[in-house]
């Protein structure tokens, strides 16, 4: 299988303004990233109100969602939003789901909060509902699990990896078991594969702070965490090279940085093209 070109996206955690807004998205596309996404959480900004600001404010950018809870949404009243955002920016929106994890937003939102089978099953019943009836929307869905994974490799064009839970170790390598069991339950379907990073060192360091990292892997050490796909550290040349492994070895083409990291990484896009 050949490799894919690279792409290569920024997420968007505060919406204080239009201006901020525009700003942010117009700088992303100048430092030519491919996609704006903007995840889905209590607390954060709407996703589709603030997409609709960066669709409007930008020219070629990509924009998503990384990733909505579907369980806080009606497959047909989201489709109808997914239709809208499509349409105002001009074919260029790509909607990412999950199975929504946190217990506390379901209980914010006067949700029940259902069994993993359950949320599971509604991911499932979303993406193909939205695969009917808004067919030309490509399709992100992120997580690790077996079924989550086979969710994913059955309905969707883009699948969000975790990294595993553990770095590469003799013959264990946790990302590489997990690609291995996408792509058998894809059945030849062609996927592209996202990572979404969650430790790139600030401008004028080659070390990443790791505290976000650690809040999802705590049961790994400081240098175990170095060496999860999910964490950047070094150069910008030593980042690209570490982008070009994950794709020659894995086949990982698309990367998703966090807003604070939006000019460091930038580096790293330059080094790639």
């Amino acid at each position: 299988m050949m490799p894919k070109e690279f792409r290569f996206g920024v997420s968007v955690r505060n919406a204080e303004s239009q201006a901020q807004v525009a700003a942010t998205a117009r700088r992303a596309e100048d430092l030519g990233y491919n996609v704006i996404v903007v995840p889905d959480h209590l607390g954060a900004p709407a996703p589709f109100p603030t997409l609709t600001a960066i669709a409007a404010a930008t020219d070629t950018i990509r924009v998503g969602t990384c990733v909505l809870n579907a369980c806080f949404y009606k497959p047909a009243l989201l489709a109808r939003d997914v239709t809208a955002l499509r349409d105002l920016s001009d074919g260029r929106f790509e909607v990412g789901l999950g199975a929504g994890y946190v217990r506390e937003e379901f209980e914010a939102a006067e949700l029940p909060f259902p069994s993993a089978r359950e949320r599971i099953d509604h991911l499932r019943h979303t993406t193909e509902y939205l695969r009917e009836h808004v067919s030309d929307v490509p399709i992100m869905v992120a997580g690790n699990g077996d079924r989550l994974l086979t969710v994913a490799a059955q309905t969707a064009d883009i699948v969000g990896l975790t990294g595993g839970d553990g770095v590469p170790d003799g013959d264990h390598d946790p990302l590489a078991e997990r690609i291995s069991f996408l792509r058998k339950a894809a059945d030849g379907r062609d996927l592209e594969l996202n990572i979404t990073f969650t430790a790139i060192p600030a401008a004028g360091s080659e070390m990443p702070d790791l505290r976000l990292t650690r809040r999802f892997l705590g049961h790994l050490t400081d240098e175990q965490l170095l060496r999860h796909p999910g964490v950047l550290a070094g150069s910008a040349s030593d980042m690209a090279d570490r982008l070009r492994q994950l794709r020659d070895t894995y086949g990982v083409s698309y990367f998703i940085v966090q807003i604070p990291h939006i000019e460091t990484f930038a580096k790293v896009i330059a080094e790639l093209r």
